[in-house]
């Protein structure tokens, strides 16, 4: 009892006295000093945002988001860039068709039957990581030899597939390590009752880890949006629709018939040609030397800031909910 009663007393000493004079200095001081680099991490981003922001507002309008680029010197006719916002999202959905089904069957390998295949589980994951890590311009360089050079065009479909290589480790490792979070309590449950083991994959474990896997997949269709590099060796780029957007337009204004399901087979050739892209836009006229095309260069980078941002937005709505589901 008289050890109980002096340990409670020092516990009470040590919670009520307040700390020396010498710690609480140099408590703040390591405060301000974290605050400070903080900040001083912090400041190229706000920079960039603000030079972006403070640029590419001005001249932004709808018309900019509906229409389509002209010719340098024409001054009637409305100048945008809806083509490039247009076949941005063609070469992402490509990216995300190709990775996603191959990236989660990966991630579910590594997290439910690693354990049995060692050896080509840990192989398996140090090519995905060493993927991870590749430059994107090689990663162009792959699709355009793989691609480009068989179907001697450049294309939205190689575009696309490069996106999908990028986005494949991301997806990949994401899907391991969401579905490693799902609690071993879970699998047990499931087998108390009689689960088998892909009963217990497919309708417990990937259901509880759905909403971090989705924002895996986000965040890497968010990072393909804003490459450039293997866009360049690619897809290249174009003044005018995307050819799919075309012919997707003619089907709707063309009566059902024999006609329709013409257009309709015409659709695959419509992958392969040159579609226009957010980032390669805003690369070409960049380095413009005339002023219209500089300021849209502006615009466009933010509207692909924004539209980075909104995918950022989602991906945390997702985790969010996930969290308050708990």
């Amino acid at each position: 009892m008289t050890q109980a009663r002096n340990s409670n007393s020092i516990v009470d000493a040590e919670i009520n006295n307040p700390l020396s004079l010498s710690r609480n200095l140099f408590s703040r001081g390591m405060t301000v000093i974290a605050f400070s680099l903080t900040g001083l991490a912090l400041l190229p981003l706000f920079a960039i945002l603000y030079k972006i922001l403070s640029e590419g507002l001005t001249h932004l309008s709808w018309k900019v988001l509906v229409s389509l680029p002209a010719p340098v010197g024409v001054e009637d006719q409305p100048n945008g860039f809806a083509n490039a916002i247009l076949g941005t999202a063609l070469m992402v959905g490509i990216g995300t068709l190709f990775s996603v089904p191959i990236g989660v069957m990966t991630g579910i390998f590594l997290s439910e039957f690693g354990r049995e295949n060692k050896a080509i589980a840990n192989t398996i994951r140090f090519i995905t990581v060493i993927l991870s890590s590749v430059p994107s311009i090689v990663v162009g360089v792959f699709a355009y030899a793989l691609i480009v050079v068989t179907t001697k065009s450049f294309s939205g479909l190689a575009g696309g597939f490069a996106l999908g290589i990028i986005m494949l480790p991301v997806v990949a490792l994401t899907t391991e390590q969401a579905l490693k979070l799902v609690p071993a309590s879970y699998r047990l449950a499931s087998a108390g009752l009689g689960g088998g083991r892909f009963q217990t994959m497919f309708r417990i474990i990937i259901p509880s880890a759905l909403p971090t896997i989705t924002t895996g997949i986000l965040l890497a269709a968010s990072r393909a949006a804003g490459e450039t590099a293997p866009l360049i060796v690619t897809a290249l780029s174009s003044q005018f629709w995307p050819p799919l957007v075309e012919k997707l337009g003619e089907i709707v204004q063309s009566p059902v018939g024999a006609e329709t399901i013409a257009k309709i087979q015409e659709i695959p050739q419509t992958l392969l040609t040159p579609t226009p892209s957010m980032s390669v836009l805003i690369y070409s006229y960049a380095s413009s030397p005339y002023k219209e095309q500089n300021e849209l260069a502006w615009t466009a980078a933010s509207v692909l800031l924004g539209m980075v941002l909104l995918t950022s937005l989602a991906s945390r709505a997702v985790t969010r909910k996930r969290l308050q589901n708990r």
